[in-house]
């Protein structure tokens, strides 16, 4: 690591605690990090089990190398370099973490490992560029997907942590002129996948909700409970992107045919009909956790959750999670 710098107070306990073999003093200094290394994973790998792995083996590998650590970089920095090659490493290993192409026809490529990210996991007090909301949103996330892993952690490391060219090669193991050839390749694929965004991802933005994002939740929500089906379909752009993953199948479809798909395959429909819902936020996006009471349970169950994209007050991207058995996203599994 070239990276010249005084040696900081965290630099120094670290090194302190390294040479003692104190694990409970390395675990207290690194723990702080745990957030934005496991944003960063997820950024990496789209999903959100897997980052909250790799960030448990960033630690552990740190915690072996540990002897390693001189103190010519930052301790964060050299806690990221360990994360960006340990996720390099898992998807060197893991051929089903690419984009496949999706069952329906002109529907593109579909990311079905993606998983959403509560926001209650972000960091509490995070730097712009390490939670900034279009680089954690789901379209983000999944267009980066698309970038050869290498490309991927090159185009993260200088467009969204806003590292220089010098850092990010040496994080990774490159020359200097390879990561500029990578990122010039990785803005070209993240253009194509992302024609309307801008694409200054390290620019400020807003992480509140806006009003319609609000409004479009709690009428979602509405229109469920009350089995509203052209209240629903109001809510709904025609150029509606729908995903329901795990399952293979994102299209785009207008309102009413996305409705009638959804009455056909069994929802809205008598045992399928009796719905509650709680507003939350993934990805900094507005969403919609929805809980279905069945004819042999007393109580509300937690079914999916809606991970919303709204347009001028109206949805225009959703994306649906099976929500049982994952208790990261901390919503109650019973209402």
């Amino acid at each position: 690591m070239t990276e010249a710098r005084p040696l900081g107070a965290d630099e120094a306990t670290f090194i302190a605690a390294a040479r003692s073999g104190d694990a409970s003093r390395f675990a207290l200094i690194t723990e702080r990090y745990r957030r934005e290394l496991r944003v960063h994973c997820y950024r990496m790998l789209a999903n959100y089990e897997d980052a909250q792995d790799l960030t448990q083996e960033t630690f552990l590998r740190a915690w072996n190398k540990r002897e390693s650590f001189r103190g010519d970089a930052a301790l964060r920095t050299w806690l990221y370099r360990i994360a960006t090659n340990a996720c390099l490493d898992f998807l060197d290993k893991r051929e089903d973490r690419v984009p496949v192409p999706a069952e329906l026809p002109d529907a593109g490529f579909e990311v079905l490992y993606l998983q959403p990210y509560p926001d209650r996991m972000l960091p509490e007090d995070p730097q712009e560029s390490v939670v900034v909301r279009e680089t954690i949103e789901l379209a983000f996330v999944v267009a980066v997907q698309h970038l050869p892993p290498r490309q991927r952690a090159v185009f993260i490391l200088r467009d969204v942590l806003g590292w220089p060219a010098s850092k990010a090669a040496d994080a990774l193991g490159l020359t200097t002129a390879s990561v500029t050839s990578a990122l010039q390749r990785a803005r070209v694929t993240m253009r194509e996948q992302l024609p309307d965004r801008r694409l200054d991802w390290r620019r400020p933005a807003v992480h509140e909700l806006s009003n319609d994002e609000r409004g479009a939740v709690k009428s979602y929500i509405d229109a469920h409970q009350r089995n509203d089906l052209d209240a629903l379909t109001s809510l709904l752009r025609d150029d509606l992107r729908f995903a329901m993953l795990p399952e293979a199948g994102t299209l785009t479809t207008t309102a009413r045919d996305a409705v009638d798909g959804w009455v056909s395959g069994g929802l809205f429909q008598r045992g399928h009909d009796d719905w509650r819902g709680v507003a939350t936020m993934v990805n900094h996006m507005p969403a919609a956790a929805l809980y279905l009471r069945t004819s042999d349970a007393p109580e509300y169950r937690l079914f999916a959750i809606a991970a919303l994209r709204v347009v001028d007050g109206k949805i225009a991207e959703l994306t649906g999670f099976d929500a049982t058995d994952k208790p990261w996203l901390d919503l109650p599994p019973t209402l």
